[in-house]
């Protein structure tokens, strides 16, 4: 078990170097200056800048002491906001982001395994119909065409009954959090019904639920026990992956509804050639997503007793 837990780590460990090198060499080729704004306004400026990024050294050389200063967990300092560290940066707002993404996963995964399963109990009738139509339609409506007619039916909402129901935008609140992390979890929750419902199927239809059945086993009894227990393993599977992407996929919805999460600081330092910023949140992203699918890989072995983890 131990062994097989050190073989993913450094696994993981490849991954992410993989990922800090291709975004290094990418941002690096990408056309533009990083210090042509209001910081680098003489020459002087300009070169301590460079010395003190390493920017003036041959791109081997930024490269080995970019790899030193990740290793030791230092992202660098942002070129267009002043005095501040990416570090800080991620420090500050990932938490908002994490907050947001967590509450859309529980949505996602509540409303993909509750939903699945209904529709595999109800399979070819109307519940079934109904609920599969509106999962097509949640996996094939963009997420900022989503956001955008939630916030106008908030605003028809709010002007109907006379007072704010439910905030427009913003953060701080419990209230603020509702509307952002369903549209947030809406995809997820779209992908998890259907991969509910496959997984259901295969399992209603196997020899042990027939066994239960002919037992005279409550229908309750084997839908909880021996259907739900069983179908549910895959939805595990890609949990933790969904969990990553949705923490970290909140890009539009953050701008949407103006929360300050960091896929609002990447986007902004994506517009203004913010490199450094750009490359830390990039490597940070990844490496959590590596994170969550070794957990998952690691957990699937004590969730299901099938697996032996070698």
């Amino acid at each position: 078990m131990w062994l097989y837990v050190i073989k993913r780590l450094l696994q993981g460990i490849v991954t992410v170097w993989f990922i800090a090198t291709a975004t290094f060499f990418a941002m690096h080729n990408v056309p533009g200056d990083p210090l042509l704004n209001d910081r680098a306004v003489t020459e002087a400026i300009r070169a301590n800048l460079e010395a003190k990024y390493g920017l003036d050294q041959p791109i081997g050389t930024q490269y080995l002491i970019y790899l030193r200063n990740l290793s030791q967990g230092d992202f660098g300092i942002s070129f267009t906001q002043e005095n501040r560290e990416v570090n800080d940066i991620i420090r500050e707002h990932f938490p908002v982001s994490a907050i947001l993404g967590i509450l859309a996963v529980v949505f996602a995964a509540a409303g993909g395994v509750l939903f699945g399963a209904l529709t595999a109990l109800y399979r070819n009738r109307l519940p079934d119909y109904i609920i599969m139509f509106l999962v097509i339609l949640g996996i094939s409506v963009p997420s900022f065409v989503v956001a955008a007619l939630s916030q106008l039916t908030l605003v028809t909402l709010n002007s109907a009954v006379g007072t704010t129901v439910l905030p427009v935008a913003g953060w701080g609140t419990i209230l603020h959090m509702l509307v952002p992390a369903m549209v947030l979890g809406l995809g997820t929750m779209a992908y998890l019904t259907r991969l509910m419902r496959s997984s259901m199927l295969e399992v209603i239809s196997s020899d042990f639920v027939r066994t239960a059945k002919s037992k005279g086993v409550p229908p309750a009894r084997i839908f909880a026990k021996h259907q739900l227990r069983n179908a549910i393993l895959p939805v595990i599977t890609v949990l933790g992956p969904a969990i990553a992407a949705i923490t970290t996929g909140g890009f539009v919805v953050e701008l949407v509804f103006a929360i300050p999460g960091l896929g609002r600081y990447f986007v902004q330092a994506v517009q203004q050639l913010d490199y450094t910023v750009i490359m830390g949140t990039t490597v940070f992203y990844g490496a959590f997503l590596v994170f969550m699918v070794i957990v998952v890989d690691v957990l699937y072995g004590f969730i299901d007793p099938r697996v032996r983890l070698e």
